[in-house]
């Protein structure tokens, strides 16, 4: 095993035994790159209906998502939506980012959030930078197909992009893994703005993007 292999299962040991040190109830696997997201940042990973939510850049503000009976409603008739087949499941899993987007937007200021914001922007107290949309959505995911809302996916680790030679920024993403075909997709919420549907397209594609 290599050394990065090591240091990702320790991370993920580490936030293993903050749960089981007392810490609110882990009820959802994931891997030790999905559990990094978490660990790097010292929050912690999703629950079966709560969540920690990102902003300001890199995690620096955060608010707890509680999810409620109604929120968990409203998400399985969108995710009731895309039952018949794997693009129609991505398909759904593009409007429920829109609704998280709409249920946290008044509630935290990013309804005023704009695409690949960044620093340059000098608002961080109304956007997410990547590496909060890439945390944010992943959480979102994670709780879904918890609560058995994905048929056709399952959620892959985030992936990286980014090649200077190339003019090419650095970026990341959550990405959901096609159960019949092991394809990844990226879902991509950072490139689109307040209520726009993120970026969907295999990751094979994206990390060619910029």
């Amino acid at each position: 095993m290599s050394f990065g292999n090591l240091q990702r299962g320790a991370l993920f040991a580490v936030a293993m035994f903050g749960f089981a040190q007392g810490s609110p109830a882990l009820a959802i696997e994931m891997s030790p790159a999905v559990a990094d997201l978490y660990t790097s940042v010292s929050i912690y990973p999703p629950s079966a209906s709560s969540m920690t939510v990102c902003y300001g850049f890199t995690c620096r503000r955060r608010h707890i998502l509680d999810l409620s009976t109604a929120d968990r409603a409203a998400l399985g008739k969108i995710m009731g939506s895309g039952k018949a087949s794997a693009p129609a499941e991505r398909a759904a899993v593009q409007k429920a980012v829109v609704w998280f987007d709409r249920r946290l937007g008044p509630v935290l200021g990013t309804d005023r959030r704009v695409a690949k914001a960044d620093i340059r922007h000098r608002d961080d107290a109304h956007n997410y930078d990547c590496w909060d949309t890439t945390r944010n959505v992943t959480s979102l995911l994670l709780i879904m197909q918890n609560w058995g809302m994905l048929k056709h996916h399952t959620i892959g680790n985030p992936h990286y992009r980014g090649n200077a030679l190339a003019l090419q920024t650095p970026h990341n993403t959550a990405v959901l893994r096609d159960k019949a075909t092991g394809t990844e997709w990226a879902v991509d919420m950072w490139t689109q703005a307040y209520l726009q549907p993120p970026a969907v397209m295999p990751v094979t594609q994206w990390v060619k993007e910029n």
